[in-house]
């Protein structure tokens, strides 16, 4: 039996999947990293225990697995996305700890940025908005050190995001790339011409030769070093987190579109052809059926499962996610409570890095069901508001939302997301399907799977339909609406949504 091992690198953990020609996933692994908060609005990973967690979830992967090394034909690699790492070339070592995607620390640098009026300019060529969360201005903050430039623009020092560390420790340093998804999340990507972009690099400061090489996102860049897995294996697959779960999930026809809930939701809707947003999404590079590069429309939630861990790890309210659905399904509804979870901003379509998370509507009577409750709806209310836009966009509404991530495992949420868009929402069997994503890239790229179509066969869904009518679909958004104008201060400074 053929076999692929996807690893899965991730915000709050690493996740490996061994996935054999027929579609089963044979083996599992998980390894739970610490995240960094040295001040308000910053966050950090150490980019070894990235790796180290991501090479023991691969291990434990293939020990589950029950197959020989000899049957695992490569691997396949997604990431967190815009979250940057700076190690030295030859040694290997990071020289600071990677600035992850949530962090807020240059939210000054992108007000300016648009406050001199580059934000049109940015958004046409790059398909994204400034905004902390992407990885340029990241960068930029890091080689404010006159040391690291140098080192730098000597080529001594090498960035990327999370997937260019991952393949540069896998290769013990022989390859140093970037797909081109990881690439079009930078701000330093150029989406028509799919290369970087001397403007971008020099308005950020970014020396061309800390950058990775771009390569499609199916296709062998390299071999493991053999000490990782027992063997050699070829790196054949590379995607970030959201493109690959689109893949994962069969959306590579136009209008076909997927949400991911995991620490953050991430709304993609594949385009195949270059497309703009009138209402705050944003264009990003995507992966077509053959592997190929390819563009879709996306709208990201910041804080999603977060909120959940915050409820668990800040407040002891929850052991452990699990409990969730138990309780929300324990009272009728969240007796007045809404909670705006901004606690890295607010995405699209608000992009307001300046937002910090609101609880409104508390009374006597508000329990911990109702504030787990309304965790749960915010995650659904914030995906509708994506949907909302990207409706706009393509001038229809959402026949059918593909959903993923550790969050639809609740049954519970997924029926309250089909009620509030009305529109069925559908869970595949297998709900990893980032991982998954990345494994049908690595296995097109090495004859294991022919085709998109064939990598597909044999999936399962669960469908979800939706049951309130639209006085009460009304009734529930416009309750969100207010907690989010509240969120936003648009009732203090005359603002409207």
């Amino acid at each position: 039996m053929k076999a692929i091992l996807a690893l899965d690198q991730g915000t709050t953990g690493s996740r490996a999947l061994v996935v054999a020609e027929d579609g089963r996933v044979l083996g599992r692994g998980y390894q739970e990293i610490p995240q960094y908060f040295p001040q308000p609005g910053w966050v950090e990973h150490d980019p070894e225990d990235l790796f180290r967690s991501l090479v023991e979830s691969g291990r434990a992967a293939l020990g589950a697995s029950g197959v020989s090394l000899a049957e695992v034909q490569g691997i396949g690699i997604t990431n967190q996305r815009e979250t940057i790492v700076l190690w030295e070339r030859t040694t290997l070592q990071p020289v600071a700890r990677a600035i992850v995607w949530q962090d807020r620390r240059t939210a000054e640098r992108c007000r300016r940025l648009r406050d001199e009026g580059r934000a049109a300019w940015l958004t046409e060529k790059t398909g994204l908005v400034p905004d902390p969360y992407f990885s340029a201005t990241k960068l930029e903050w890091l080689l404010r050190d006159p040391v690291l430039r140098r080192r730098a623009e000597s080529g001594e020092l090498a960035a990327g995001t999370v997937d260019s560390w991952i393949v540069a420790r896998l290769t013990a340093g022989a390859v140093h790339v970037t797909d081109h998804t990881n690439a079009s999340r930078t701000l330093l990507y150029h989406l028509d011409r799919r290369e970087w972009d001397d403007e971008l690099l020099e308005l950020f400061g970014i020396p061309r030769a800390v950058l990775p090489t771009i390569v499609p996102s199916s296709g062998v860049v390299g071999e493991s070093s053999p000490e990782w897995f027992g063997r050699a294996l070829p790196v054949a697959g590379i995607a970030g987190d959201q493109q690959a779960a689109l893949f994962g999930q069969g959306c590579t026809a136009p209008g076909a579109a997927k949400n991911t809930y995991g620490t953050g939701a991430f709304l993609l809707a594949f385009t195949g052809t270059r497309a703009r947003s009138a209402n705050g999404l944003l264009a990003t590079a995507a992966v077509g059926a053959d592997g190929r590069p390819a563009y879709a429309l996306e709208g990201s939630v910041f804080i999603a499962g977060a909120a959940v861990q915050w409820l668990r790890d800040g407040l002891g309210l929850i052991t452990t996610a699990g409990e969730t659905e138990a309780l929300a399904r324990s009272v009728p509804d969240t007796g007045g409570v809404t909670f705006v979870p901004a606690f890295a901003g607010l995405g699209a379509p608000y992009w307001d890095a300046e937002a910090r998370g609101t609880i409104v509507g508390l009374t006597r009577g508000s329990t911990k069901a109702h504030l787990v409750r309304a965790a749960l709806e915010a995650m659904a209310h914030s995906s509708a508001d994506l949907i909302g836009g990207m409706t706009a966009d393509a001038g229809r509404p959402l026949d059918l939302l593909r959903v993923d991530g550790g969050a639809a495992a609740n049954d519970w949420l997924m029926q309250f997301q089909a009620d509030v868009l009305g529109t069925s929402v559908e869970r595949p069997d297998v709900v990893e399907t980032t991982a998954l994503g990345a494994a049908g890239l690595a296995g097109l790229a090495l004859g294991v799977w022919h085709s998109a179509g064939e990598f597909q066969q044999g999936r399962h869904y669960t469908r979800f339909t939706p049951t309130w009518n639209a006085t009460e679909r009304t009734r529930q958004r416009a309750a969100w609406e207010r907690a989010v104008r509240a969120t936003l201060g648009w009732a203090q400074d005359g603002r409207t949504p």
